[in-house]
């Protein structure tokens, strides 16, 4: 039987919106939030420009392809790629409007700072929107070269990408009552390099009032320190890059700079991303005293899943040789799951508790039935956006059927959305799935 389509418009102070309801919710796609020159910061929308949406159903930000697209799905279905990638994606519950004063949970994609866009069909929040009424808005930012690496000559910025953010959070905070959002209640989330950029906010510039709660999912802390000379490394590779250079010779500077992060060890395996002492950021030596400054401020659930970096093994032949592979594999995705992933959010965790902040970690030892990845990187994504058709395939779901991945989901679903309402998680509904501990 046919889902019925029904179309309807919310007014806000930039404009009227049009968004498509199917009877549970309604989505409000393509919403411009700001504007950018190549490698400069965003501008903020007038009133003059009114309400602009784009009609395309989803675009993210021009990119190199992306390895781990088969790991999660047909990730890139219907998207387009446009430089002007400014873009929310607004989800409600069917009926909500002015007054609900609903929790808002904005989300900040992941993919290594080079990959994804907010609006891809795995990060669908119908379900979340539906079950727990709350408003979810995605946002879509700039990567790689176009978002996230200065110039030594100043001709091209840095954290682009993380001040597209913060202008998207204005957005919300200024317009979301009118989709039936709380301003006041807004929790940003975001995963790996998501929740990278998620813990970055707490220590910006003019990040203050923007959220209320913040969950930083699978988020590699432990290398983001002492990228000085990778990033200058990166910049030489990348030479002498106009604003007006053709796309295709900016995706290539690009695979130039990740090539020159290669001998970089571990910190070259993500060699995008945000740079310290350049807005909206401190210095390195001052990022863990803005985190001690937002800690009351902001709730925050910090963690990981069990096994991260299985999600990465495949790309180490030594962890896929015979015989000793697996044994390497197993030591080695705990060594480095604890190094990259686990132990700085824990410190993380520590330092906003101690600091007179509420801070949650949570586990996710959840493993799919049939995956070699077990509890990697990523698993706990299609639980929180959880949509068999965008998912079917993923190698990170392994065998499991759609009733295993609901069960999961639910649990899931759950405890961020109480967070988002409330700053607790829990209490822990099935600790093979989600574990949690407040500080």
């Amino acid at each position: 039987m046919a889902t019925e389509v029904s179309q309807r418009s919310f007014t806000t102070g930039a404009g009227t919106f049009t968004g498509t309801g199917d009877g549970r919710v309604v989505r409000v796609r393509g919403v411009l939030y700001a504007r950018a020159q190549r490698f400069r910061p965003p501008v903020p929308l007038t009133a003059a420009d009114g309400a602009v949406q784009d009609p395309r159903p989803a675009v993210a930000c021009p990119q190199l392809p992306d390895p781990a697209e088969a790991k999660l799905g047909d990730a890139y279905a219907g998207v387009e790629f446009d430089e002007a990638c400014h873009r929310l994606a607004i989800t409600v519950p069917e009926g909500a409007g002015p007054g609900d004063r609903l929790p808002v949970m904005v989300w900040v994609h992941g993919g290594s700072y080079v990959t994804g866009g907010g609006d891809l069909p795995v990060y669908d929040p119908a379900l979340l929107v539906a079950e727990h009424r709350v408003v979810v808005v995605n946002v879509t930012y700039r990567l790689g070269v176009l978002g996230y690496l200065a110039s030594a000559d100043g001709r091209r910025h840095a954290n682009l990408g993380l001040l597209d953010q913060l202008a998207a959070l204005r957005w919300v905070r200024e317009n979301v009552a009118a989709f039936g959002g709380d301003p006041g209640a807004v929790t940003v989330f975001g995963e790996s390099a998501g929740g990278d950029a998620v813990a970055h906010l707490l220590a910006a510039d003019g990040a203050r009032g923007l959220f209320r709660r913040a969950v930083v999912q699978s988020a590699p802390l432990g290398v983001r320190r002492r990228r000085e000379r990778l990033k200058a490394a990166m910049d030489l590779a990348v030479g002498d890059l106009d604003e007006d250079a053709p796309l295709e010779r900016v995706l290539a500077a690009q695979r130039a700079a990740e090539a020159a992060a290669g001998r970089f060890g571990l910190r070259g395996a993500m060699p995008f991303g945000t740079q310290y002492g350049h807005a909206p950021l401190p210095a390195e030596a001052e990022v863990e005293q803005r985190w001690r400054e937002a800690a009351p401020h902001v709730d925050v659930l910090v963690g990981t899943t069990a096994q991260e970096t299985s999600f990465f093994a495949d790309g180490v032949p030594v962890l896929g040789a015979p015989l000793v592979g697996p044994v390497l594999r197993r030591a080695g995705v705990a060594a480095t799951t604890e190094a990259v992933f686990a132990r700085p959010s824990r410190q993380l965790a520590r330092l906003l508790a101690a600091a007179g902040g509420t801070a949650t970690e949570y586990r996710v030892p959840w493993r799919p039935r049939g995956s070699r990845l077990g509890a990697t990187h990523t698993v706990e994504l299609p639980l929180l956006f959880e949509d068999p058709d965008a998912w079917r395939g993923a190698l990170v779901l392994g065998d499991a059927d759609a009733e295993e991945v609901h069960r999961a989901g639910l649990v899931v679903r759950a405890a961020w959305a109480r967070f988002a309402r409330t700053g607790d998680p829990g209490p822990t509904r099935d600790p093979s799935v989600l574990r949690l501990r407040t500080r």
